[in-house]
């Protein structure tokens, strides 16, 4: 499932008006986050999750993006400084 251009376009209108529904902090990537991220993303569609600066201390943005990404069965729309927009068909 790969999106167009003018989807991501789109999606990332779509995604300036959210606010960040999940913060990542410093106990990372936990299963119950995963788990709660993928309800989200499932209801919703889309979802913006925001990465604190303790969890980037210690973890890499972009692979902790594209982890997240592969586990909640979705794709990253943009990723912008500590912020991430994933997005479910």
């Amino acid at each position: 499932m790969v999106l167009t251009k003018d989807e991501i376009k789109k999606l990332k209108q779509k995604a300036n008006a959210l606010e960040p529904l999940v913060r990542i902090g410093k106990n990372g990537l936990t299963e119950s986050v995963v788990a709660q991220i993928k309800k989200l993303v499932t209801k919703r569609k889309i979802v913006k999750i925001k990465f604190l600066r303790s969890f980037l201390d210690s973890n890499d943005k972009k692979a902790a993006a594209k982890d997240l990404a592969n586990s909640t069965d979705s794709e990253i729309v943009e990723q912008v400084g500590f912020v991430v927009v994933l997005y479910k068909r």
